[in-house]
C-alpha cells in the first residue's frame, strides 16, 4: 500500500508548485539487462549532446531542488543534487556504474526527468507514513556509499525510525538491493521539468518491462 506522504511547511512555501509521484510496486530485481543498459547510454548521450556541464544546474527541476537547498541553508555545489551528479558524471565522461535493475531504471528517469528520485525497498519502511522534513544537525544519516551524511538543511523523507531518502543520497537502511522485492519510489518535483504524470508513467512502464512488477499503485500528491 502506497505510503501517506507528511510535508513540512518549510518546504511547501519554498516549492508552492511542488508535485510527488508516488509509485509502488512488487517487483524482481536483478542484474541490469543489456537492453535496459543501452536505454542508459542512449540517454547519457543525449544528455551530453544537449548540456554542457555548466547548463546542468539550470534545467528546471534541478535548479529548484538546489533553490530548496539554498532556502534550507544547505551549500547545493558541496552536497549535489543526485540527478544533477548523474549528468554531470557522463558529460565529463566518466561512464554510469552498471547495478541492478531498479536503481539503473530509477537513474534513467532522474537523469532525464532532472527530478530528485527516491529508490526504496518497501518492505524496510516502518509504519505506513513518510515525512518529508528538512535535515536537522547531528540527525544520524548513513547515505548509500557515502558513509555518515551531514544533512542538516536537506530535505529528508523519514519513517517512523529515522531518515530513508535525501535528495543527495539515500539511506543504507533503506536500499535496494538484489534481494528488494517491493519498491517504492517517490518522484519529487520541486519544479516542473518532465509532467509528473508522464514521469509516473515512464517509471511503470520501466518497472514492467525490465522489473517484471505487479500490483502498481500511483499516486500524485500536489495539494498539501
Amino acid at each position: 500500500m502506497l505510503p501517506k506522504i507528511e510535508v513540512d511547511k518549510r518546504i511547501v512555501e519554498t516549492c508552492p508548485g511542488m508535485k510527488i509521484g508516488l509509485v509502488r510496486a512488487t517487483v524482481v530485481n536483478a542484474p541490469t539487462s543489456d537492453e535496459l543498459w543501452a536505454e542508459l547510454e542512449r540517454a547519457a548521450e543525449e544528455i551530453t549532446s544537449r548540456y554542457e556541464l555548466l547548463a546542468i544546474n539550470k534545467r528546471p527541476a534541478v535548479a529548484a531542488t538546489r533553490n530548496l537547498y539554498r532556502r534550507l541553508g544547505k551549500d547545493p555545489n558541496r552536497y549535489r543534487v543526485a540527478s544533477e551528479a548523474l549528468c554531470r558524471r557522463v558529460i565529463r565522461g566518466l561512464g554510469l556504474y552498471r547495478l541492478t535493475t531498479l536503481v539503473d531504471l530509477i537513474n534513467l528517469v532522474s537523469m532525464v526527468s532532472g527530478y530528485a528520485i527516491s529508490g526504496l525497498d518497501a518492505d524496510k519502511i516502518v509504519g505506513d507514513t513518510l515525512s518529508l522534513g528538512v535535515g536537522e544537525e547531528d540527525e544520524r544519516y548513513e547515505g548509500i556509499g557515502r558513509g555518515v551524511l551531514n544533512i542538516a538543511g536537506m530535505p529528508v523523507y523519514r519513517d517512523e525510525i529515522g531518515g530513508v531518502a535525501t535528495p543527495t543520497s539515500d539511506e543504507e537502511r533503506t536500499k535496494i538491493t538484489e534481494n528488494t522485492t517491493a519498491v517504492q519510489i517517490n518522484i519529487n518535483g520541486y519544479g516542473e521539468e518532465m509532467p509528473m504524470n508522464l514521469a509516473v508513467q515512464w517509471t511503470v512502464e520501466l518497472l514492467e518491462k525490465y522489473a517484471a512488477a505487479t500490483a502498481v499503485e500511483t499516486k500524485i500528491i500536489e495539494q498539501f
